[in-house]
């Protein structure tokens, strides 16, 4: 599963950049893609970083 999230997550990466491209020229929302770039690269950082974890018994 953990093979089927990081393409997902790259297309949502170059998406949100897209998008920020098209806010700093002033035909979106600035306001809407700075935060979607930021969540999408805190996705990917996350789960870059997610550890297998002893949840107890």
């Amino acid at each position: 599963m953990k093979s089927i999230h990081f393409p997902i997550l790259a297309l949502l990466l170059i998406f949100s950049f897209f998008l920020n491209l098209l806010g700093l020229m002033k035909l979106f929302p600035l306001l809407f893609s700075s935060p979607l770039l930021f969540l999408s690269i805190f996705l990917i950082c996350t789960s870059l970083n997610q550890r297998n974890r002893f949840k107890g018994f």
